[in-house]
C-alpha cells in the first residue's frame, strides 16, 4: 500500500497488468461462442455422431478464436499499413491458383504440402479493407471519379475467383465490396444506376456461365424437373425442413441426414439438419441470435473513429450476415444452391477461421476508438 502511494505521490502510474489491458466487448464474444456451440451439437449430429470430425472442428475453433483474440489486440493503424500490402498478396495467391491450384472440378486450393488452403478466403477480408483505405482517403460521400477506382480494385478479384470457377464466392465477394461503398455514402443514384446496369448485363452474364452453373439455376426454378438427379439437393433439403415443424424431431433424430437423404449435411445443408431436429423454433433462436451477433456488430462499427474504422466493421459484419440470408435461403430452395456455408456453424476450418477474423477486426477498431488519433 505505501509503495502504491509513493507512486501515485510522485505522479507515476502503476503499470498496467497486460490482462488488465486485454479488453474484448463480451456480448460479441459471447455471441461467437454460442454459434460454436450451436455448431458442434449440429455436426455431432449430422456427421453420425462421428467424434474424430467433432474434434478437428474443436480444433478449427480454437483456431479461430486465437485468430480473432489476437487481432482484437491489434492497433487499427496497422490494418490501415497493411491493407494494400494485403490486397497485392490476395491477388498474387489468386493468379497462383490458376496456375497451379488444385480441386475437384475447378482449381481452388493452394496445396503447399503441410497446408491446403483456399486463398479467395483471404479476399473476404482484404476487398472491404482495400476498399475502406482507399476511400477513407478521399472526401465522402464518394463522386463518381472515386467511385470507379474502387469498383475496379472490386473487379478484380472477383473476376479471378469467378474463373476457378468458383461463381458463388466471386458474388459474396463483391457483396462485401459494394457494402463498403453503401456505407460510404455513395448517391442513391448512382446505386440505382449499378442495379439497372447489372439488369442489363444478365444475358451476357447467362452466356458466360458454365453449364453446370446454368443447370443450377434452372434447378432453382423447376426442382422437379429433374428430381433425382440435379433436383435432388434441394428437394431433400426442402423436405427436411418442412418435416421438423414447430418442435422438431429431437436432437441426433433427423432422418433426411441420417439416412443419407441430406447432401453434406454437415456442410452447405446444416441449417436443414437444425430445422428437421430442432423445428421452426430452433431455427428461430439461430436467427435471432445471428441477428443479435449482427445489431451488436454495427453498434461496435458506429463507434468508429473515423471512416475507414466504420466502414471497414460494418461491412465486415454486414457481410457475416449476407452469408446468413443467403444459406438459410439456399437451403429453403429460395435461392440457388451456391455452396455457402453457414457462418461458424458449418464444418470446415478456412471459412470459420476468416469470419473470426473479420470479428477480431471488429473489435480493435471498437478498443482503440478512443486512444486512435
Amino acid at each position: 500500500m505505501m509503495s502504491r502511494a509513493l507512486e501515485q505521490s510522485r505522479g507515476g502510474r502503476l503499470p498496467q497488468r497486460w490482462w488488465a489491458q486485454f479488453r474484448v466487448d463480451g456480448w460479441l464474444l459471447a455471441g461467437v461462442l454460442l454459434l460454436m456451440a450451436a455448431g458442434l451439437l449440429a455436426i455431432y449430429s449430422a456427421s453420425e455422431q462421428n467424434l474424430a470430425l467433432l474434434y478437428r472442428q474443436l480444433i478449427r475453433y480454437g483456431i479461430a478464436l486465437l485468430v480473432m483474440l489476437t487481432l482484437s489486440q491489434l492497433h487499427p493503424r496497422y490494418l490501415r499499413i497493411w491493407s494494400p500490402w494485403f490486397y497485392a498478396g490476395m491477388l498474387l495467391l489468386l493468379g497462383l491458383v490458376l496456375v497451379v491450384g488444385s480441386g475437384t472440378g475447378a482449381s481452388r486450393w493452394l496445396d503447399l504440402g503441410v497446408l491446403r488452403f483456399q486463398p479467395a478466403e483471404s479476399s473476404k477480408l482484404a476487398v472491404p479493407m482495400m476498399l475502406a483505405w482507399t476511400l477513407s482517403r478521399l472526401q465522402l460521400p464518394p463522386g463518381l471519379f472515386s467511385v470507379l477506382p474502387a469498383l475496379l480494385l472490386l473487379l478484380l478479384p472477383c473476376a479471378l475467383i469467378a474463373v476457378q470457377p468458383d461463381l458463388g464466392t466471386a458474388i459474396m465477394i463483391a457483396g462485401s465490396g459494394l457494402l463498403v461503398l453503401f456505407f460510404s455514402g455513395i448517391a442513391w443514384r448512382y446505386m440505382l444506376a449499378a442495379a439497372l446496369t447489372g439488369v442489363a448485363a444478365v444475358p451476357v452474364v447467362w452466356s458466360l456461365l458454365h453449364e453446370y452453373q446454368r443447370n443450377r439455376v434452372r434447378t432453382f426454378l423447376d426442382p422437379e424437373s429433374d428430381p433425382l438427379g440435379q433436383g435432388w439437393n434441394i428437394i431433400q433439403s426442402m423436405t427436411a425442413v418442412g418435416s421438423g415443424g414447430w418442435h422438431g424431431k429431437g436432437w441426433l433424430q433427423g432422418t433426411q441426414s441420417h439416412l443419407e437423404f441430406l447432401p453434406e449435411p454437415h456442410t452447405d445443408f446444416i441449417m436443414a439438419v437444425i430445422a428437421e431436429e430442432f423445428g421452426w423454433f430452433g431455427v428461430a433462436l439461430m436467427l435471432l441470435l445471428y441477428a443479435g451477433i449482427t445489431l451488436r456488430g454495427l453498434y461496435l462499427a458506429a463507434q468508429g473513429r473515423d471512416s475507414f474504422a466504420r466502414m471497414l466493421g460494418s461491412a465486415l459484419i454486414m457481410t457475416f450476415f449476407f452469408y446468413v440470408v443467403v444459406n438459410t435461403a439456399m437451403v429453403s430452395g429460395l435461392l440457388p444452391v451456391v455452396g455457402v456455408p453457414l457462418p461458424m456453424v458449418s464444418y470446415g476450418g478456412s471459412s470459420a477461421v476468416t469470419l473470426a477474423a473479420g470479428f477480431g477486426i471488429l473489435l480493435s477498431l471498437y478498443k482503440h476508438r478512443k486512444i486512435w488519433s
